[in-house]
């Protein structure tokens, strides 16, 4: 059986830093970024908690390929995905708590 997956975009408080992520479990992940779990990341060090963006897979197998695709993309591809579903850049975090 397999897992699915997310891939995700979050920014910090002044949208100036912006950082992609795959998981299997995006609110556990939420929870690690939010509470800088691993505080020597990217994401800890640069206070990058606010979801802005993310879609639901299948398996993580998808997620992990439209991650390299979102990736690859430069700063505004990145900002056009995230105003095309959300264009106030509010913080998704709750939504995704009924996800």
């Amino acid at each position: 059986m397999q897992k699915g997956g997310a891939v995700y975009i979050l920014t910090n408080k002044n949208k100036t830093v912006l950082y992609t992520g795959v998981t299997s479990d995006l609110i556990s992940r939420m929870y690690e970024h939010r509470n800088k779990q691993h505080p020597n990341s990217f994401t800890a060090r640069y206070n990058v908690d606010r979801l802005v963006y993310y879609e639901g897979f299948h398996s993580i197998e998808e997620a992990i390929i439209r991650e390299k695709q979102i990736k690859s993309g430069s700063r505004k591809k990145k900002e056009a995905l995230i105003y095309s579903t959300n264009p106030e850049w509010n913080d998704l975090y709750d939504e995704i708590k009924e996800w």
